[in-house]
Formats: structure tokens, C-alpha cells, sequence
């Protein structure tokens, strides 16, 4: 019987390894600057070419190794920072795994030069596919240069599930932006094809923040710090003003490393709670530094992802963090405690407060409930719901009153009972809470999200007109200048020659500036850049269950922009031209991002409904 089961090779096994730590050039990029900052160095120099499919260069001025630690940091599971298992639980090093060289060796061709300030000579060693093909002593200065070269190169499976260069390019920025933004002590540099995109000088955390995001945030920046025996959090969150259309430029930090956590998130934008409209989000760049036996950093390969041994007392800390800033600099809206001269006339501050007021109200429930101690909560939570009815009948009771002989007439953009010119179109009944459209046709009706069948409508019209190349072009009276920051600058050079189609006239004008002259026809004046920066942000944050191609991706980010919004109420004409519209789409059930359009109730649902 011949044995099935054997070990793999060494190079075959790092390669498996790779899959793991190293998923895109942006991993490569992450692993290797962490690296760097681990080095202790205050320079750090990142080269790419070709989005990091031929070239990623690290050159730092850190401690550098020695020869045998230059051969060794190749080979798995090799770190300097893990002498027993205590210390996977105090960690606060940034790259301590100690696979990612040896997995970035296994699917690149790797050079590495390295120098310690006590020796001469430095260390040249060329590897590939985990074999090394040459070591050799060599001059070169104190630090680390590592090149990266033809990733992927043995394994041209995954070098085709790579993307376009510039969609690769966004990945490494992202990483660079993270690593820079943790450590605003250290200078950075990043060069893509020769070309300078960021550079870097050593500063504060606020510094640091406008150099990367822009200038643009300078005077909308509240500082965050508190200091705590459990944690300390300090950084930055933008006023209401600064908030965005989606979820961009927010960061957190878990002693120097950035993480994803939608339940900080949460922390944070409850504590704008009434500051900001439903469909905005705030801008935040947040550090939190705690004990790190109470982090566990192991539950992602990426280490973006972390879990905190107590999550609510985090949470809190967060949440008061950030609403004492907003009160502190009187961004939070606050209680107006002076008194006017008419207040200072009235009974209750004029006259004294005799023993025997005070023992009429020292004897009421509702003080008792506030002055003891642990009552307050005990109030009857039903007790605002009852209120909220109360008033409701206030309301209308009270304009009855004031308007006794005024009869009660619906509005004609309300309701309308005139037939449809097409007879096979149900008929617009009316508009329920400035968001859902009420049609009825013989035997049944429809509730019809606006929202949804605007869009579905846009995105058919957009993506039939860009087929035919027939979308107008406004040009703009005059030309607007759009100043991006370095991410948005690269994504939105992918995007120009499909916007074009779309019917923007956009062109380059510097490093990280665009003139915007011609906008799509149905945009209104003065709302070009406005329209290119949503455009942006929601392209970038395009989220959806269904595959869309780049072009696709824009169309719906275009029909979702322009398209009425739940919330605005309409008139009779603009409910009938829309649900006319819908009917003409070929989809018209379902929006573009899959969620349904309209709900169809019939008379034997509405029947079952009611029990008969």
C-alpha cells in the first residue's frame, strides 16, 4: 500500500502562506512599512511602479540587521518579537506575525540591502521563490532598502485576479494613508512611476491629517482628548459641516493601529446625535491606547479587525469622548440659562421660597423620583409615548377651534381619482409620509418607494443614453476648479473617460487638480462640484449585492444622486409622470441595486389581513 500523505515543499507552503498575509500589492505595502516603523526609523521612503505589479521599494534609515538577521527574516514564522506565548497578549509592535516576508519572498522576486550603524559593510541578498540565490557583503547606508519585484510572477492565477492599475493603486494609498496617519512623527514619502504623490514632513497628529485629507478641514477640526485610568483617546473629529454624503475619512486607531469597527463607529456618530441629517456622516481620526492584554489583534489576518475584552466600557468612553469635545467647543447645541427682564418679573423668581412651597414640593412624586438617589431611572418609559398622543390631539383639537367653520378638504396634490390616459397604468391615489406613492387599479394597489423607482427610471435612461452616446453636455459658464486629495485625484483620473460618456467634461490641471466644464444637462447650476465629489465618495463606497462593471457602478451612483429622495413631497403631476415613467422601465419591479420598487397588496391579501 503506498502512503497518500506527504509534506509539502517549503516554497509550495509559502506560497499557500502567501494567500493569506499577501492578497494585493497593497498587503505587500502595509507589511512592509510596518516593518519600517518597527525599525525604529524616522524616514521612510515608499516607491511603486506599475500599481505594484513590477516594483514596491521600501527605503528606511531604521536600525537595519545584521547578516544573519537579513538571511533570517525570510524564513516562516521568524520574528524578533515573540519569545513565548505571554507576549502574543502585550503586543503594541506593528509587524510581529512573522510570515510576511517569507510570503512576500515565495511569490516575488525580493532584494533586500541592509546596514547596522556598528557595521561596515551592509548585507545584499537576492531572493525568489523562497530560494536565495545570492548573499553577499555590500556598502550601503544605515537602514533598510527592500525591493519588491513581478508580484505574483510564479502564480499567474492570482496576477490576473489583480485589478486595473489605477483600482490598485487606490488599495496601496489606503494602506499608506493608515500606516502615515498612526505615526505623524515619522517623515513619509510616497513616488508612484516617478511621480511624487505624497511627501510627508514629520509633525503633530493634526498636521498629519490636513497633509493627507487636505487643507480644507483646517478650521472644521475639533480636538478629542481625555485621559482615563482604563484608556486614553485623543485625535480629531470634523464639525457638522465637514460631514460627508458616505462613510469617508474616518479613521480609528488601537495603539497605533488603524482598525474597521462598526460598533465605534456607532459610538461616535451617536454622539452627533441632532447634529447631523440622517444621511451624512461624520469625519474622525481617533486614537485609543489601552492595555493591549485587553486587545485581541488575532482574529483577522489583516489585523484591521479586532476584539476589545470589554466592548461596552469602550464604547462609552468613545461616545463621552467625543460629545465633552463637540460641548467643549461649542459645537453641540447648549441650554440658554439667561433670564430675560420679563422672566425676572414673574411670581416664581421674584417672590421667596417659604417653608411652605418647599414642603408642597419636596412632597410630589416626581421629586422624589429625581432627589433619591438611583430613582430617576424608574420613571415609566410609556409616560413620552402618552405625551406624544396628548399632544397630538392638542394639535388638531386646537385648530378646530381656532378654525370652527372651516370644513376639512384634502388637498387636490394629496389625492386624485382621475383615470390615467394609458387604462392599463393603476391610477395615483395620493402620497403617503413624502415618501411612498399610493396607485390603485381595479382589484388591487401598489405602495411604491419614490426613491427606488426614480432611480430605476435613471438608471435605465442613463444606461440606454450612454448605448446611443446621446447625453447632453451643459458647459459650465464658468469653468470650476476641483481640488481633490491624492486618492480621490487617482480614482477620478480612472473614471474621466467614462464620465465623459456620462456627459461631464472634466480635464487634469495640475498634480491633484481638475477643471470641471460641462456637467450632464439635468444638473443644476452652481451644483458641478458638489456633483463630482458625491459622485466620488459614493462610487467609493459603492455598496451592493449585486456585480457591477465600473460603468455600471457610475450609472447607479448617478441615478442614486439625481434621483428624488423619500422625504420630498411631490405634486399630483410629478406622482403621475413618475409611476408613468416606471411602467415604461423593463425592470420596473426591482431598483438598481436589487431592493424592490413597489409592494402589490390585492383584495384577497387585504381580506386575510383583516380576518375575513
Amino acid at each position: 500500500m503506498i502512503d497518500i500523505i506527504n509534506l509539502l515543499p517549503d516554497n509550495i507552503a509559502n506560497q499557500i502562506a502567501a494567500g493569506e498575509v499577501i492578497q494585493r500589492p497593497a498587503s505587500a505595502v502595509k507589511e512592509l512599512l510596518e516593518n519600517s516603523v518597527d525599525a525604529g526609523s524616522t524616514s521612510i521612503q515608499l516607491n511603486i511602479a506599475d500599481a505594484g505589479k513590477n516594483l514596491i521599494q521600501v527605503i528606511d534609515n531604521g536600525k537595519g540587521m545584521s547578516e544573519t538577521d537579513a538571511r533570517m527574516c525570510f524564513e516562516r514564522h521568524a520574528t524578533s518579537k515573540i519569545k513565548n506565548i505571554e507576549d502574543l497578549f502585550h503586543i503594541r509592535t506593528m509587524g510581529f506575525r512573522g510570515e510576511a516576508l517569507a510570503s512576500i519572498a515565495a511569490v516575488a522576486q525580493v532584494e533586500l540591502k541592509s546596514r547596522r550603524a556598528e557595521d561596515e559593510l551592509g548585507t545584499y541578498i537576492e531572493i525568489d521563490n523562497s530560494f536565495v540565490r545570492k548573499q553577499e557583503a555590500c556598502v550601503c547606508a544605515v537602514g533598510t532598502n527592500i525591493c519588491m519585484k513581478n508580484l505574483f510572477f510564479n502564480v499567474p492565477a492570482r496576477r490576473n485576479f489583480l485589478k486595473s492599475n489605477a483600482a490598485e493603486m487606490r488599495h496601496i494609498v489606503d494602506e499608506f494613508i493608515h500606516v502615515a496617519l498612526a505615526f505623524p512623527n515619522i517623515f513619509f514619502s510616497l513616488t508612484s512611476n516617478g511621480q511624487q504623490v505624497f511627501y510627508l514632513e514629520a509633525g503633530n497628529q493634526k498636521q498629519r491629517f490636513l497633509q493627507l485629507l487636505g487643507n480644507q478641514y483646517n478650521t472644521r477640526l475639533v480636538p478629542v482628548k481625555e485621559a482615563t485610568d482604563y484608556l486614553n483617546i485623543n485625535g480629531f473629529v470634523g464639525k457638522p459641516e465637514a460631514a460627508k454624503k458616505t462613510r469617508g475619512d474616518q479613521y480609528f486607531f488601537v495603539n497605533n493601529r488603524f482598525i474597521k469597527s462598526a460598533y465605534l463607529n456607532h459610538a461616535v456618530t451617536s454622539a452627533f446625535d441632532a447634529l447631523l441629517p440622517k444621511d451624512s456622516f461624520p469625519v474622525y481620526t481617533l486614537y485609543i491606547d489601552l492595555d493591549p492584554s485587553q486587545v485581541d489583534i488575532n482574529v483577522h489576518p489583516t489585523k484591521q479587525e479586532i476584539k476589545f475584552e470589554d466592548e461596552k466600557i469602550v464604547y462609552a468612553f468613545v461616545q463621552a469622548a467625543v460629545k465633552h469635545a463637540l460641548a467643549q467647543f461649542s459645537v453641540s447645541p447648549s441650554l440658554d440659562f439667561s433670564l430675560n427682564a420679563d422672566i425676572m418679573q414673574t411670581e416664581a423668581v421674584s417672590q421667596p421660597f417659604t417653608q411652605q412651597k418647599q414642603e408642597i414640593v419636596t412632597a410630589s412624586e416626581l421629586y422624589k423620583k429625581f432627589s433619591q438617589k438611583n430613582q430617576a431611572h424608574f420613571i415609566e418609559p410609556t409616560q413620552q409615548n402618552e405625551l406624544k398622543h396628548w399632544r397630538d390631539f392638542y394639535e388638531s383639537t386646537n385648530n378646530e377651534i381656532q378654525n370652527p367653520n372651516v370644513e376639512k378638504v384634502v388637498e387636490p396634490s394629496a389625492f386624485s381619482f382621475q383615470r390615467s390616459a394609458q387604462q392599463n397604468l393603476p391610477v395615483v391615489n395620493c402620497q403617503l409620509l413624502n415618501a411612498y406613492i399610493v396607485a390603485s387599479s381595479k382589484n388591487n394597489f401598489l405602495l411604491i418607494h419614490q426613491q427606488h423607482a426614480h432611480e430605476r427610471i435613471l438608471f435605465e435612461r442613463y444606461n440606454a443614453n450612454i448605448q446611443n452616446r446621446e447625453i447632453a453636455t451643459q458647459q459650465t459658464l464658468f469653468p470650476v476648479t476641483l481640488e481633490l486629495s491624492p486618492q480621490d485625484a487617482a480614482l477620478l483620473h480612472e473614471l474621466l473617460p467614462d464620465l465623459q460618456l456620462l456627459g461631464y467634461n472634466i480635464e487634469l490641471f495640475g498634480k491633484h487638480n481638475f477643471i470641471i466644464q460641462g456637467v450632464p444637462a439635468d444638473i443644476l447650476s452652481g451644483n458641478e462640484k458638489h456633483s463630482v465629489e458625491l459622485l466620488l465618495e459614493q462610487y467609493k463606497h459603492f455598496s451592493s449585492e449585486l456585480k457591477f462593471g465600473r460603468r455600471q457602478k457610475l450609472i447607479h451612483c448617478m441615478a442614486r444622486q439625481q434621483a428624488v429622495k423619500a422625504g420630498q413631497s411631490l405634486t399630483e403631476k410629478e406622482m403621475h409622470v413618475l409611476v408613468e415613467e416606471l411602467f415604461k422601465c423593463e425592470t420596473p419591479s426591482v431598483a438598481p441595486n436589487g431592493n424592490p420598487v413597489f409592494v402589490e397588496f390585492n383584495d384577497e391579501q387585504l381580506l386575510k389581513m383583516f380576518g375575513r
